[in-house]
């Protein structure tokens, strides 16, 4: 049997280079996106292919529909068809509601939602032609579930993914085709670790399970959602993330 293959975005650096890694331990073979960071995405191509699986890097914003083409086009050239497509790319802008630029609301809706959505539209595409089925993850976050203070533009545009996961499964299940998201809790990568002097002690005291989350962790529900053990599972959301989301603030002391 051809090895399945995989799409990762923004698998440069972080997550996405995680559940990258991930993949390629579980036997996929990989295409992996990044917009700016060639040096990285380098770096992730290399570790995957020591380790002897087959990858590609394209470059491409995932928010501008014909850079999204030519990726897809280009994952066609080089191995024929696509098996799963992660929905990981993605950026934030701390600031006030009452002070964030347009701009930055534009750039961040246009990557985390409408990239999801172009990515999501041309992969399906490929996996209905071909009639094998697929699945989709979609990389979500806390902000699912709950307001973060100060970053207005992540929050709706991670709402709006979960919801584009539910509205994409039931328009994608009668071709096989299932979409989930997994969305992770307190990661420690290398741009979470610029938001607190100690990231880690900060939000494991927040955690139920006592420690924060790694990318290998986040990578290996999306390995789960992607392979056949997970097969009647669709228009999920999944919460890696140690019950953080779950645990209600209670303002009475526990055992």
């Amino acid at each position: 049997m051809s090895a399945k293959i995989a799409f990762v975005t923004g698998a440069s650096k972080g997550v996405g280079r995680g559940i990258a890694y991930g993949m390629a331990a579980a036997g996929w073979d990989l295409a992996i996106n990044y917009r700016s960071d060639e040096k990285g995405a380098t770096e992730t191509r290399a570790a995957i292919e020591a380790g002897g699986r087959r990858c590609i890097a394209v470059a491409g914003d995932v928010g501008v529909k014909a850079e999204v083409e030519a990726m897809f086009s280009a994952i066609v050239t080089e191995f024929g068809h696509l098996d799963c497509l992660v929905n990981n790319a993605g950026r934030q802008t701390f600031a006030p509601l009452l002070e964030l630029e347009e701009q930055d609301w534009d750039a961040t809706v246009r990557t985390n939602l409408k990239g999801g959505f172009l990515c999501t539209q041309f992969a399906a595409r490929l996996m209905r032609e071909r009639g094998a089925g697929g699945t989709i993850v979609n990389i979500g976050s806390g902000a699912n579930r709950q307001p973060f203070p100060n970053l207005a533009d992540y929050c709706a545009s991670k709402g709006g993914l979960e919801q584009l996961t539910r509205a994409s499964a039931c328009e994608l299940g009668r071709y096989g085709i299932r979409v989930n998201c997994v969305a992770p809790g307190a990661i420690e990568i290398e741009r979470t670790k610029g938001e607190s002097p100690d990231y880690a002690a900060t939000w494991s005291k927040l955690t139920p399970m006592g420690r924060i989350g790694t990318p290998a962790d986040v990578a290996d529900m999306v390995v789960h959602l992607a392979g056949e053990n997970s097969g009647f599972v669709t228009g999920q959301t999944i919460y890696v993330d140690g019950g953080l989301w779950t645990q209600t603030h209670w303002p009475y002391e526990t055992p």
